[in-house]
């Protein structure tokens, strides 16, 4: 047995962004005009105008520091109107179906909703003989492509494997972590599908020998049809995005346009094969066009996931005469959906999306996720983790950014007399350790969660959110409500496609 030590994980910093300090540019002007106004009485000389400046001054303070679930009240006013707005023009509606649209020839396209309307669908040779399906985003001149990955876990194994693993996937982080590199995000996406046991009855029948005792083959089918329907499954996807615009003269060299893009990615995931495998990662198969809509589709439609699997495991006969593995691109998206304040409904289920907003403070064991990912027969959970590696230049920057604000910070509050708290003193350890691991060749990513719920059965919608929130309490997580923009992290928490971290919001 192995008497290694299982390593410990911390030293998340979440990013400080703003026109000044903290402080959005709203923010900010909300602040110099309480300052202003508070004057007023002063230079007026008006003891009168108090009386209406100050509390005017103080509520306009309330709305720039105040905080109501993590967001300032600002923050709020710009989610409120948006939502407004799109529910006044009908944005929050989408219809696909008999409504979808047509091209000229009578064929259909990939027909989506709300910011994955601008994606498409490509067709690339793997090099072979394959053909590999690739979301192609044309508005950041992004591709992606999806495999299927298996892995074997970390509970059951001991110590040291371990370690070995968790560091072989550290390892295919860092390598991605290079200056202009083409790979621009890593997502890794899990959820939980129910199991009607198809597969398995479909292989049992096939291997059960002719001549196997009646009873044996009696008690089999017995056990197999009670235990079937109460089965959950996990799928794991591995999402790698290529930006188009890093790798312009590798693309140019491969052909150009979306030939050569699609090109370089291949090349680029075959380069990684053998990193994956140092993770302990097995890649199941790089999903085809059709892979790629069936999980689409089952994302939209959780009901369409037991008929897709019995469908599927039907193809894999070779006798077989009807529909190929998977689903049409074309019948891909949802018949329709609707956005609400914390709420996406599409087609027969709905769904909530949470962010995790903080990771836990104190040191962690590499299984600490665990918790989320429970199986529940009530509801379906998808947790996606988006990587975008920083290259060395950028992260240098980045962080010398980092410590310049907290080191501003921290002088500001010396001169005022306030005492420096126990977590700010944490947090300014924390960002040198980081800083130093960055000098001594370690790498730099931005990162963030994502957890969905998803019912098909309404009442029980409040039930697995809590028990959602009560998992992520377990796991050291806070998590967060994504409130006016629950179709926006769908489109990241629900789906393998690769969709990216928010920008750094400065001065908005």
């Amino acid at each position: 047995m192995s008497h290694t030590e299982p390593a410990l994980y911390g030293g998340w910093q979440s990013e400080r962004s703003g026109f000044m300090g903290n402080l959005s540019g709203l923010g900010f002007a909300l602040v110099a005009s309480s300052a202003v106004i508070a004057l007023i009485p002063i230079y007026t000389r008006s003891w009168g105008s108090a009386f209406f400046a100050l509390p005017l001054a103080a509520v306009l303070l309330l709305l720039a520091y105040g905080r109501v679930l993590g967001l300032s009240a600002d923050e709020w006013i710009i989610l409120a109107v948006r939502h407004q707005i799109a529910v006044a023009t009908n944005r929050n509606l989408f219809f696909s179906g008999v409504f979808a649209p047509r091209t000229k020839d009578g064929t259909q396209p990939m027909d989506l909703p709300g910011r994955l309307a601008r994606l498409h669908l490509l067709e690339a040779s793997d090099g072979l003989g394959g053909q590999i399906g690739i979301m192609h985003n044309p508005v950041d001149n992004t591709y992606t492509a999806v495999c299927r990955v298996s892995f074997p876990g970390l509970a059951l194994i001991d110590t040291e494997k371990q370690n070995i693993r968790v560091k072989g996937w550290a390892a295919f982080l860092r390598s991605q972590c290079k200056e202009d590199g083409a790979i621009t995000r890593i997502s890794v996406h899990q959820r939980s599908l129910p199991d009607d046991g198809a597969a398995l009855r479909s292989w049992t029948e096939r291997h059960t020998s002719p001549d196997a005792p009646a009873a044996a083959v009696q008690a089999l089918d017995e056990l197999m049809e009670g235990a079937g329907p109460a089965a959950t499954i996990r799928e794991t996807y591995l999402s790698i995005t290529l930006s188009a615009s890093r790798a312009r003269l590798a693309v140019k060299g491969a052909g150009g346009g979306q030939i050569g893009a699609a090109a370089v990615l291949v090349r680029e995931l075959n380069a990684m094969a053998g990193s994956l495998s140092s993770a302990g990662l097995q890649v199941v198969e790089w999903l085809p066009p059709r892979g790629v809509a069936q999980t689409i589709r089952t994302a939209f439609d959780p009901e369409a996931q037991l008929a897709l699997s019995a469908r599927n495991t039907a193809a894999d006969d070779p006798k077989w005469e009807g529909a190929a593995k998977g689903v049409a691109p074309e019948l891909a998206g949802p018949a329709a959906t609707e956005t609400v304040w914390g709420l996406y409904r599409h087609d027969g289920a709905w769904t909530v999306s949470y962010q995790v907003r903080g990771f836990p403070q104190s040191e962690v064991y590499a299984t600490f996720l665990q918790p989320l990912l429970r199986p529940r027969s009530n509801a379906r959970r998808s947790l996606t983790l988006v990587y975008e590696p920083i290259g060395p230049a950028k992260a240098r920057q980045e962080l010398a950014r980092e410590k310049t604000k907290r080191d501003a910070a921290r002088k500001l509050r010396a001169k005022t007399g306030r005492a420096e708290s126990e977590d700010e003193r944490r947090e300014a350890m924390t960002a040198r350790a980081q800083d130093a691991a960055r000098a001594s060749g370690h790498g730099v990513v931005r990162l963030t969660a994502l957890i969905a719920v998803t019912v098909t059965d309404l009442e029980q919608l409040e039930t697995a959110c809590a028990e959602l929130q009560a998992d992520a309490s377990s796991a050291g997580l806070e998590i967060r409500r994504v409130w006016g923009a629950q179709d926006d992290a769908f489109t990241v928490a629900a789906l393998p496609l690769g969709q990216g971290l928010p920008d750094r919001r400065m001065g908005i």
